[in-house]
């Protein structure tokens, strides 16, 4: 039975003549649960370290915010994988998609060895300006340095599971990371606690899971078991298929750098009330981001179902089916909302029964609750419109909502007026609303169907 379920999901459609609805759950269930194995990374990691108390939390919530820094950058040439691969797909030319895989993964290769390099030795000075006290300070380094070292292997994770993701097959990479998140769960207790390595054993123990996915994940393609096949001969620089990875991925991959930057900045504003507050903070960022994890599935489904429909010059499909998967989207968010609103204490116990913790992160979690309704919209909309190629919108709103309104708002209000942490909140939760309406609004214009890739 379970051989036949999966058999549903792998078997290989047109995704340019098949049910919207249908397209978008036979690659948004897959999606969903991949995002859901992805976050589980980082939440089985913040229980364990939790218990070690709160300053082993807040080194990880403040290393995590770094790290997902140098992540947004590869995943921007993920999205122009991405783009490119359904876009050859659409156009039925599978030699062209092959290309483009290859392409990618030469790109990650020699990046990979950029950040990690530079990430090693910036390490301590990082969370020095995010504001950490000197004992969060000394064990996120190690925290940081372990990760960074093992940066190579989680880029490549993400960039095949973008190059599948755009040829219609999310099952493969859900069930490589499915088998990488088992061994993190098992490796976790032992590394950290057993062998007595700490936070050392949490990044220990990501590392060696995500590396051994990524070896799985590039034997598929290598061999070809799924819809892309990295051939031989494509092993060279094509530099026209680059240039045109990263003149869509340049872009996004500065549209979800500033994003993180974002969260960097926050950080350290939160940091100036604390190491409680900054370990609330990481840990209410952990729970929405579980919220996000469908819409992430449903964007990059939307993003695959747009490209390939606008391949085969089915303009109306492709803007159906943007706005088919935010209304999907919209509905879950809105009983995400309930749940934040009412249970937001017990799910912060999950990590840390610190009464502060509990007491700010639950704050945290009810008003940016009320931001719900209006992420969905604008995170859906945004892929698709990525997904055809326009990267230059999203990333133009990102910086108006973001740079312009959020960050200096939150200042404001956390340091000129009595609202402290809760200003904070509330500059998140009007940097939501106003991104909806932006991202709507040029989404309804249309540009975005007629951009050529």
């Amino acid at each position: 039975m379970i051989k036949k379920l999966f058999q549903t999901f792998q078997k290989e459609r047109d995704l340019t003549t098949l049910s919207i609805t249908k397209g978008l759950f036979l690659l948004a269930v897959p999606m969903i649960v991949s995002n859901v194995l992805q976050t589980a990374f980082n939440v089985v990691d913040m229980i364990w370290v939790g218990r070690l108390g709160a300053s082993a939390l807040a080194a990880v919530a403040m290393s995590g915010q770094i790290i997902m820094v140098v992540m947004f950058v590869m995943i921007g040439i993920g999205v122009g994988t991405t783009a490119k691969v359904a876009r050859a797909i659409g156009e039925k030319n599978k030699d062209k998609a092959d290309n483009v895989a290859m392409q990618s993964l030469i790109l990650g290769f020699f990046g990979s060895i950029i950040f990690a390099v530079i990430g090693y030795y910036v390490s301590p000075w990082l969370l020095e300006v995010l504001g950490a006290q000197p004992d969060v300070v000394a064990l996120g380094t190690s925290y940081l340095r372990i990760t960074f070292l093992g940066v190579i292997v989680m880029f490549y994770g993400f960039l095949i599971s973008a190059i599948l993701q755009g040829a219609g097959d999310a099952v493969t990479p859900m069930l490589i990371l499915a088998g990488a998140t088992v061994l993190n769960i098992v490796l976790d207790p032992i590394m950290i606690f057993w062998l007595g390595w700490g936070v050392n054993g949490a990044a220990l123990a990501t590392v060696i899971s995500r590396a051994l996915g990524s070896l799985v994940a590039l034997e598929v393609l290598l061999r070809g078991r799924s819809r892309i096949h990295v051939k031989v001969e494509y092993f060279k620089i094509d530099w026209e298929a680059i240039r045109s990875i990263l003149l869509i991925g340049f872009p996004a991959s500065i549209q979800m750098t500033l994003r993180g930057a974002v969260g960097i900045v926050l950080i350290s504003v939160v940091a100036s009330f604390g190491t409680f507050a900054v370990a609330a903070y990481g840990v209410g960022l952990e729970l929405w981001m579980i919220a996000m994890m469908p819409g992430f599935a449903l964007g990059m489904s939307a993003a695959t179902l747009v490209g390939q429909n606008l391949g085969a010059k089915q303009l109306d499909r492709a803007f159906l089916s943007a706005w088919t998967a935010a209304g999907y989207y919209t509905v879950f968010m809105f009983f995400m909302c309930l749940m934040f609103l009412f249970a937001a204490p017990y799910l912060v116990m999950m990590f840390n029964t610190e009464p502060e913790v509990v007491r700010i992160g639950s704050e945290f979690l009810r008003i940016a609750a009320l931001g719900t309704i209006f992420v969905a919209p604008s995170l859906i909309l945004g892929r698709s419109m990525s997904g055809a190629g326009d990267t230059t919108a999203p990333l133009v709103i990102t910086f108006i909502t973001l740079w312009v309104i959020q960050i200096p708002l939150a200042f404001f209000l956390a340091r000129f007026t009595s609202l402290g942490l809760t200003g904070i909140w509330l500059a998140i939760l009007i940097a939501y609303l106003s991104q909806a309406v932006m991202t709507i609004s040029w989404f309804q214009v249309g540009k975005w169907k007629h951009k050529r890739v």
